[in-house]
């Protein structure tokens, strides 16, 4: 049974055209070179899916999380392979080298960017969707993921067994884990136990010619580039193993809202001098909106201190108290709870059951660009002002910034550990958002156009040589991967601000691992022998 649920130039869509009739013909040859070399073969008709099925849309939509990229004009799969058994995955990555079919690889379909599901040239889709089990160990307080499985899932399966116990990764429930441990990972327990690629202590992949890997087999090097350095540029991780962290079993939470005219930008000027010191279990991120006031009706700006504390109300209203008075938290403005009541409250599911967490489908989706940035020295009042007047624009109304605090557990871990660079130095880092509800390219174009202009404003506050960006907030503005041959040199304008000098290692790992560079996409990893290099 099959399991369901911005426009490109005309030059890409001219060169998808063509692609597209040029391969069609071998569809059917892929297809069949499933059913005879993979297991279970009986089952192939019912995990593949081409245009000519009537359910193909809904299957292809079905992870799209971002409606730029669900247009008739985006470059569709060949083929969506949905495979029930990880056995089945082999033979679809030898099929499609045979057949000279990329493979785009899709957990969750978050990529801001829509990397494990648009393409220029002919590709199938390997969708992860039905390879989610989970299987949580108290003893040794481990659990092994599947790639399809979401972190809301992963989540739920950890307080069915404790409530003690929890995973450092994202806040919506809906990511993926295939894409967000490979490219780093963060959440609330960020400060206090880093990234969820700091917590996964081995994993099971399949390499370029189909064999199955574990951490022993593929070695310390591959291993230490899969968490953190993007592993669709390697091969195609089936699971991962994660330690689990000790929580208490009551935190708290609040939300302080603050506009402009209760002082707002002197808040968020004082936040950044002290949220990357407060202690490590305490966690204070800023969401920037603008809103109507409700004093004149006019626009503002609302910034919203959300915070998650691990330990009880009293010892947080302490610590405020000593640290950012300011902001004159009360026990009012906070609520205990467990821990994984705390990740519906982040999401807005507050009353929710928590079953919640299991559901693929996001209620909300929208059109939206993303960018990011690294802050390491306190923005001045005055450019926080400028930062206000640009969201007093027209179009403005959907967007905004997150501030999520650094420090911690971030400062103490090399930045050479794994992949991810972003350490010690960091005050905290930016999420920006340009958000919209309507398909116009003109609205697209404004946007899009926006968010550019706001990043380029940011530029003399923000981290330098190089300005760092963060993987998972995955930004083709930074620079791509032209054809499949780019070179070391092209590729480190994209790849230095992401990994900065971890990019050169992560080179020389493609190259052992993937000399043929089958694993490609607009911002993957680069092999050596197309790269000058210095270690």
């Amino acid at each position: 049974m099959k399991t369901l649920r911005i426009s490109f130039s005309v030059f890409l869509i001219v060169l998808f055209s063509l692609s597209s009739t040029i391969s069609a013909g071998s569809i059917q040859d892929f297809i069949e070179c499933l059913s005879h070399f993979s297991p279970n073969s009986s089952s192939i008709p019912n995990i593949t899916y081409t245009s000519h099925d009537s359910s193909y849309l809904s299957v292809l939509n079905f992870s799209i999380h971002n409606l730029r990229f669900t247009m008739p004009s985006t470059p569709k799969p060949l083929v969506i392979v949905t495979p029930l058994y990880e056995s089945q995955i082999p033979a679809i990555i030898s099929c499609s080298k045979k057949h000279g079919m990329q493979i785009r690889v899709r957990s969750g379909g978050h990529d801001y960017e829509g990397v494990s599901y648009v393409s220029r040239v002919p590709f199938i889709i390997l969708d992860l969707i039905n390879l989610r089990s989970i299987d949580v160990d108290l003893e040794s307080k481990t659990a092994w993921v599947q790639a399809g499985a979401t972190i809301g899932e992963l989540y739920y399966s950890i307080a069915n067994k404790s409530k003690t116990l929890a995973f450092p990764a994202g806040v919506c429930p809906t990511v993926g884990v295939g894409g967000h441990f490979s490219g780093g990972g963060y959440g609330t327990l960020l400060r206090k136990y880093g990234l969820a690629a700091d917590n996964i202590v081995d994993a099971r992949m399949l390499d370029v010619n189909g064999k199955v890997l574990n951490r022993s087999s593929m070695g310390e090097d591959l291993f230490w580039a899969i968490r953190g350095g993007g592993a669709a540029s390697f091969g195609v991780v089936l699971a991962w193993k994660v330690n689990l962290v000790s929580v208490p079993s009551t935190v708290t939470v609040f939300t302080v809202r603050k506009t402009l005219e209760q002082n707002g930008s002197n808040l968020v000027h004082k936040w950044q001098t002290v949220a990357n010191k407060f202690p490590n279990e305490l966690y204070v991120r800023i969401a920037i909106t603008r809103v109507k006031s409700s004093i004149d009706g006019k626009p503002t700006i609302l910034a919203s201190f959300i915070s998650l504390y691990l330990g009880g109300v009293d010892d947080l209203i302490r610590v405020m108290q000593e640290s950012f008075p300011e902001l004159g938290l009360t026990k009012d403005d906070t609520k205990e709870m467990s821990w994984i009541e705390s990740i519906l409250y982040f999401f807005e599911l507050t009353g929710k059951p928590l079953d919640i967490l299991q559901s693929r489908i996001e209620s909300n989706i929208t059109y939206f660009k993303i960018k990011s940035d690294y802050v390491e020295e306190p923005i001045p009042v005055s450019g926080l002002d400028g930062i206000w007047n640009m969201f007093f624009e027209d179009g403005a109304e959907m967007c905004r910034l997150v501030l999520s605090p650094y420090g911690g557990r971030m400062d103490e871990i090399s930045t050479s550990s794994i992949p991810f660079p972003h350490r010690e130095g960091n005050l905290y880092k930016i999420q920006y958002l340009s958000i919209w509800d309507e398909a116009s390219t003109t609205v697209t174009s404004s946007r899009i156009d926006w968010i550019r202009r706001l990043y380029s404003y940011m530029e003399p506050y923000v981290s330098k040589n190089p300005r760092s960006a963060y993987l998972n907030y995955r930004d083709f503005d930074i620079g791509t991967n032209t054809q499949q041959n780019t070179s070391y040199e092209q590729a480190s304008v994209w790849g230095m601000k992401y990994f900065k000098n971890n990019f050169k290692k992560l080179a020389m790992v493609k190259t052992n691992v993937d000399p043929s560079n089958f694993f490609w996409n607009e911002q993957s990893i680069p092999t050596q022998d197309r790269m000058i290099i210095d270690m």
